[in-house]
């Protein structure tokens, strides 16, 4: 019976350590897979010469996966990426994963949106929940069309 008893307690603990890596991983993928879905690349220090180059706007959200706002925007942040594909680069940038951008653009909350002219000059900042709709008319401000 103690044998018994042991052996169930070390098949849990092997299942509850098999499930967290499993959430995790999906957890993350899930994310990134929506990450980018342009090929467009944004750097995240001052020399942007490769956004610059394209002559496009620009708008980074900067969130996590796991914050409601990020939650509900990444759906909007992904159609607009293949809205506004050759007409502006969208990207979305998990802060879990990828921590540097936000000390880079000194990020106080998330979800934060930024805004880059063609010209790679921040125009506009948000911080928080940002409807499809005040996204669009902003990149529409700054020359996507």
């Amino acid at each position: 019976m103690n044998n018994i008893l042991k052996l169930l307690i070390i098949l849990t603990i092997v299942f509850l350590i098999a499930g967290l890596i499993i959430f995790q991983g999906r957890d993350k993928a899930s994310f990134k897979d929506g990450e980018t879905s342009s090929s467009e690349k944004i750097s995240t220090n001052k020399d942007s010469s490769d956004v610059i180059a394209k002559n496009l706007p620009v708008l980074i959200d900067l969130g996590r996966g796991t914050c409601i706002p990020c939650k509900m925007m990444l759906p909007i942040l992904q159609e607009l990426q293949e809205e506004y594909r050759g007409k502006a680069i969208i990207k979305i940038i998990d802060i879990r994963y990828d921590p540097e951008p936000a000390r880079f653009y000194k990020i106080r909350l998330i979800p934060t949106q930024i805004f880059f002219d063609a010209t790679d000059k921040e125009v506009y900042r948000h911080e928080g929940f940002m409807d499809k709709t005040s996204i669009k008319q902003k990149l529409q401000e700054i020359g996507a069309k």
